[in-house]
């Protein structure tokens, strides 16, 4: 099994069970804590506390236009954009030096949310919803982290989506770290391209002719362009039909080494995955079975079937 690499993600300190909400309170994710957890270093990040709030406070609301709103107490109205914006500009910076690889925020805070922070207008009325304070400014300051909050993980695609960005996204940095030679950039796209697959066949199509092109562009442009490209590609959910397609394609590396009864019952799983009678890892797994006992050497090189630590049961949903 390939090596996964060791990472850190920033969360909003409340869903590791802190009592550090405006009314005293925690919101634990036991999902977040006790089984992610054993496969990440947590970094908790609490904007209203550390910018000098108290606990308990008064509520806080964004209050104007989501291209143009203030952070303000629901009943007094004391403003705290600035406070909160100062804080910000200085701890970014720490967390810059923590090289997380993802973030997962509190959704509905006016400080944390990743999308989904009610933005009031003076008159009270909801009228959208848009980014926290600190988490827009942390995603502005860190476009190519992978984020989301814990509300979206508890939909199984979703969360396996994160999760499967955060390890590729520990990767690429290991890989940029270890010098992200113009060879080695072909053997890190050889080695997800089942993966980039199961979620965008453009996008790996089109990032294969950005590394066959790479003489044209400096170093700096050309990881820059990889990396943005690969990010959007992941972005997009792998479906029952990609993934089918993926299967069908591994299968195609045993053609003159399996017998006829290990053809019929590949074949067969991977039928019954297309038609949802099996999670994607009953077919993940038979295929592992395979590469290892014929050691196929370019599946054992594909990260498709390891993305991510299978303790995490992220294949196991229908």
């Amino acid at each position: 099994m390939m090596q996964l690499p060791v990472i850190k993600l920033g969360i909003s300190r409340c869903l590791l069970g802190e009592s550090v909400r405006y009314d005293g309170g925690h919101k634990l994710d036991r999902y977040l804590r006790d089984t992610l957890g054993r496969y990440v270093r947590w970094v908790p990040v609490c904007p209203e506390v550390e910018c000098g709030l108290s606990v308990p406070r008064e509520a806080m609301c964004l209050v104007g236009t989501p291209e143009k709103h203030s952070l303000l107490t629901v009943k007094s109205r004391v403003d705290h954009t600035d406070r909160m914006i100062t804080w910000a500009n200085s701890v970014l910076p720490r967390l810059e030096k923590e090289d997380l690889c993802g973030f997962v925020f509190k959704s509905h805070s006016p400080s944390s949310a990743m999308r989904d922070a009610k933005i009031y207008t003076e008159s009270g009325q909801p009228s959208a919803r848009g980014p926290g304070m600190f988490a827009a400014e942390f995603m502005r300051r860190f476009p190519l982290v992978p984020v989301e909050d814990e509300g979206r993980l508890n939909d199984e695609p979703l969360r396996e989506n994160f999760i499967e960005r955060v390890f590729n996204y520990a990767r690429w940095k290991d890989f940029v770290r270890e010098g992200a030679s113009a060879r080695g950039l072909v053997d890190f796209h050889a080695r997800h391209k089942l993966l980039l697959m199961a979620h965008s066949p453009a996008h790996y199509r089109e990032l294969g002719r950005l590394t066959a092109g790479a003489s044209g562009l400096s170093r700096k442009e050309l990881l820059s362009r990889y990396y943005q490209q690969m990010l959007d590609g992941m972005k997009l959910m792998a479906t029952v039909k990609k993934n089918t397609n993926v299967l069908y394609h591994a299968a195609g590396h045993f053609k003159k080494k399996l017998s006829a009864d290990e053809k019929q019952e590949l074949s067969e799983v991977i039928a019954n995955y297309h038609d949802g009678l099996v999670p994607l890892v009953v077919p993940i797994v038979l295929l592992r079975h395979y590469t290892r006992k014929y050691q196929e050497p370019y599946l054992s090189r594909q990260y498709y079937l390891n993305p991510h630590p299978v303790e995490l049961k992220l294949r196991n949903h229908a």
